[in-house]
């Protein structure tokens, strides 16, 4: 075997996806109000034909996508299909008309679909026929991870044959490498055990997640990156995703995407010194198991949701977004808050997409909801004042909701109140070791990837192999 064909099967052996997507020739025009990070990111989306745009809120995933949409259906002369959470469709329609892309349409089913650009909710994929789709875009796509396993598996089988897919969301959940292999898997890079068996090695169970427990030296994970393989799961990375907080960190210098200062305060309430049937508590002890938690929460409802209502209605010349996690305190917050608005998991998908378009677009002054149904995709930039009246352990939720207001595009201090009962005050360090935990990884996830993502798209080669042509001679004194 010569040097050459030695070389050839070194990059034989590369795990990285082929560029299957279109030609230079092909793309054509973008939407002029493109930037010239986001137009660079589109088009190396396009080149690959399957990719990954995990980008901060605010950076203009919604533009991007559109962008991506418009050029495949241009070239394959077929529509494309939008997934996105609900209500979130209806802003990519109103995205779509601010920017002047043409022939874009929401549709509940295969016999509404008309437009060039398809919109839809999640939970419509299988009233559709996907064969006649030339791409489909997730939007929000790290909510695939929120639905169960037969859900996740559904959708990457409907789309497998789909040649041209884009996946658009936050920089996903540090901690959480499950997330990452969902989108290698959707896109047909790597199946999620392929990724796992690769780059990573089993310290027990079968979760995936990062191997730091909230910045001490314990393990929480079961899959953990092997030492030697850090460098080339990145390199990997960066052949089929880009990944953005800022657009500094790919190099551009794009005037405003500055954030606003980010205030959090705490507001802790008393509890009643009676003894709980929930908790087994004579005495107020800060609760510690899950089921602990839980009645700590039921028990200070009531005093929660006053100091709430108090903030609130002490500033009812603001616009406010309250926070809740259980329905008793979602109900009790709309009786204490005159003209609250309540978006509810049981209300018709029409009447939870019109409330929450109402608070977006100013029409509503207080609304009241749960992370886990508004605190995806939605744009409430309007609004700069918000209230967490129950707290649980998921960061991510957590970050999501207050990423809502506090995003690029806002122009004021964004304040978070965090309203606890004096025995949660597990609950509250776990969330700030698991927050300063999340800003580290996601510190070094984004620097392992910066000169890796500007090399991909500016087409150069995540990975080269140097060639060594002199020839090899045995030692004299071997011979």
């Amino acid at each position: 075997m010569t040097v050459h064909d030695y070389h050839s099967f070194l990059a034989s052996k590369a795990v990285r996806p082929q560029p299957d997507g279109l030609d230079p020739s092909e793309i054509g025009d973008l939407p002029a109000a493109l930037r010239p990070f986001q137009r660079d990111i589109v088009t190396w989306a396009l080149r690959l034909g399957r990719a990954a745009i995990f980008a901060g809120t605010g950076l203009g995933k919604t533009l991007q996508q559109l962008a991506w949409a418009q050029a495949v259906a241009r070239s394959s002369g077929m529509p494309v299909l939008v997934l996105a959470p609900l209500a979130v469709a209806q802003q990519t329609i109103g995205e779509a008309e601010k920017f002047g892309i043409p022939d874009v349409a929401y549709a509940r089913d295969k016999r509404d679909a008309r437009s060039t650009i398809v919109v839809t909710n999640y939970d419509r994929v299988e009233q559709f026929d996907l064969s006649w789709f030339a791409g489909i875009v997730l939007d929000e796509s790290s909510i695939i991870k929120a639905h169960d396993s037969k859900t996740r598996a559904l959708l990457i089988e409907l789309c497998r044959d789909i040649p041209f897919r884009l996946a658009c969301t936050a920089t996903p959940a540090p901690n959480d490498y499950v997330e990452l292999g969902n989108h290698a898997e959707f896109l047909g890079v790597l199946t999620q055990k392929e990724m796992l068996a690769t780059w990573f090695v089993h310290d027990g169970s079968i979760r995936a997640t990062n191997v730091q427990n909230h910045g001490k030296q314990t393990g929480i994970a079961d899959w953990r990156l092997k030492g030697h393989a850090a460098t080339d799961f990145w390199r990997w990375m960066s052949t089929w995703s880009v990944m953005i907080r800022h657009p500094r960190d790919l190099g551009y210098d794009d005037p405003g995407y500055d954030l606003p200062p980010l205030v959090k305060r705490q507001i802790t309430v008393p509890v009643d010194y009676a003894p709980s049937l929930g908790t087994g508590f004579l005495f107020p002890l800060e609760a510690q198991t899950l089921s602990e938690r839980l009645a700590a929460r039921r028990d200070s409802v009531g005093a929660r949701v006053a100091a709430a209502a108090d903030l609130v209605n002490g500033a009812s010349d603001r616009t406010w977004l309250v926070w809740c996690n259980l329905n008793s305190e979602s109900q009790a917050l709309v009786d204490a808050i005159p003209g609250a608005v309540e978006v509810k998991g049981s209300d018709d998908p029409a009447v939870k997409a019109e409330r929450l378009l109402g608070f977006a677009n100013g029409r509503i002054r207080v609304l009241v909801s749960k992370p886990s149904i508004a605190g995806w995709g939605m744009n409430f930039q309007r609004c700069a004042d918000m209230v967490f009246v129950g707290l649980n352990d998921s960061f991510e939720q957590l970050f999501q909701a207050v990423r809502r207001c506090w995003r690029f595009g806002q122009t004021k201090p964004v304040t978070a109140w965090m309203i606890a009962s004096e025995i949660e005050g597990a609950v509250v360090a776990n969330l700030e070791d698991k927050e300063r935990a999340a800003e580290a990884m996601a510190e070094a996830l984004v620097e392992h990837m910066r000169d890796l993502s500007t090399r991909a798209l500016h087409g150069a080669a995540a990975q080269t192999f140097t060639l060594h042509d002199l020839p090899m001679g045995v030692p004299q004194w071997l011979t």
